[in-house]
This record gives C-alpha cells, sequence and structure tokens, in this order.
C-alpha cells in the first residue's frame, strides 16, 4: 500500500519529486529518467509508469535552466526507441511458444494468423499512436512482436512514433511548462495526460467490441 501511495505522489507531483532530485543528485537525474522511460516502454508489466506528465515536467525544468534539452531529448529519445525494442523482442520471443497451444480458443495458429495480417496492415499507426497513449505504449510493441510484425517495419514506426512524443511533449512542456497558468494547475493537466488518452481506448475497445458481436 506504502508503494502504491508513493507512486502515486510521484505521478501527481512529478515536477517537485524531479526538482529536488536534481537539487540533490545533479547530472544522476539523467540516468533516473533513463531508467523510467525505458521500463515503461521496456517491460509490459510496468505501464503504471509516469511518461507523457513526466516529459512535460522534464521540458518545463530545460525551460528554466534546470536540465539540458539536447541532452534530455537525446537520452529520452534513446531510452524510448530501446524500450519499444526490448518489448517487440519479448513479444517476439513468446509469441511462438505461445501459439503453440492449438487446444486453446484464443492462443491458436488463426489468431495468431490474424494478429500478424492485422500489425502487417495497421501496425505503424497503432506503434505510432500508442507511444499518446498510457498504458496502451506498454503493450503494442509486445503485442507486434507477439504478432510476428516485421521488424524493420516496427523499427521504421518505433523511430516515428518515438521522436514524435519525446521531442514533442519536452518541447510543449520547455514552452509552456512555466506559465503561471499550467503550473497551478498541473496535477490536473497530468489526471488529463493520464484520463483522456485513456477514455479514447476504451471507447475505441467498445466500438471494436461491439462490431465484433454485430458480424
Amino acid at each position: 500500500m506504502e508503494i502504491i501511495t508513493f507512486l502515486l505522489d510521484f505521478i501527481l507531483h512529478v515536477d517537485k519529486h524531479l526538482e529536488t532530485f536534481v537539487q540533490s543528485y545533479g547530472m544522476w537525474v539523467y540516468a533516473l529518467l533513463f531508467v523510467i522511460i525505458f521500463v515503461e516502454t521496456g517491460v509490459v508489466v510496468m505501464p503504471f509508469l509516469p511518461g507523457d506528465s513526466l516529459l512535460f515536467v522534464v521540458g518545463a525544468m530545460c525551460g528554466v535552466g534546470l536540465m539540458s534539452y539536447p541532452l534530455a531529448v537525446g537520452l529520452l529519445l534513446a531510452a524510448a526507441i530501446l524500450g519499444n525494442q526490448c518489448n517487440y523482442a519479448i513479444g517476439r520471443y513468446f509469441g511462438p511458444k505461445v501459439f503453440q497451444w492449438e487446444n486453446s480458443r484464443l492462443f491458436n495458429k488463426a489468431a495468431f494468423d490474424a494478429a500478424h495480417a492485422f500489425y502487417e496492415k495497421y501496425g505503424g499507426i497503432t506503434i505510432v499512436a500508442a507511444r499518446f497513449m498510457p498504458f496502451l505504449r506498454t503493450f503494442a510493441p509486445f503485442v507486434a512482436g507477439v504478432a510476428n510484425m516485421t521488424r524493420a517495419k516496427f523499427t521504421f514506426f518505433d523511430v516515428t512514433g518515438g521522436t514524435l512524443w519525446v521531442v514533442g511533449i519536452i518541447t510543449v512542456g520547455y514552452f509552456f511548462g512555466n506559465i503561471p497558468f499550467v503550473k497551478a494547475h498541473l496535477d490536473k493537466i497530468i489526471w488529463a495526460m493520464i484520463l483522456i488518452p485513456g477514455l479514447f481506448v476504451m471507447a475505441g475497445a467498445w466500438k471494436a467490441r461491439r462490431n465484433a458481436k454485430a458480424a
């Protein structure tokens, strides 16, 4: 329970925690941020770590000179790309083993072929869009690996989506994160960054399920 409380407090007050860490440990903050982004995108069991809000706050700290914008962008972009590659590799390793369960209703050859066809056709936009959606960005590269999406295609969209996500949100934080109104309502903005994309995901899942039933 204490861990959950700490994580929730860290996510909602990531600006204060990061500022304290920078003041106490200086350059080590870059190593901490690299690990957080890599784990959130690269380990399928860690979807709850802050991503969007963390990048936004990093941009805001760069805007006031507490951190280096080029260094933060370069390291966190590398973490995001490598994390997705790790997640994809895990999925690709376990996928063939899982889909050997011929008697399973969900994990069988037909399901594998359907997932593979989907990711070959729509995988690119899925990988890019998932970057901006908490939870989904952790699972999308794993499922792409399970579905045996072509590595070259996955890598292209991994780099594209990662660049848009990291550079885009850090830059927005750099220019807007220190506006008094934004600083005063940062906790609400963080909740919005978590909940609004989540609602889109839930709506899409509900629509897909309804269409599947209709079919």
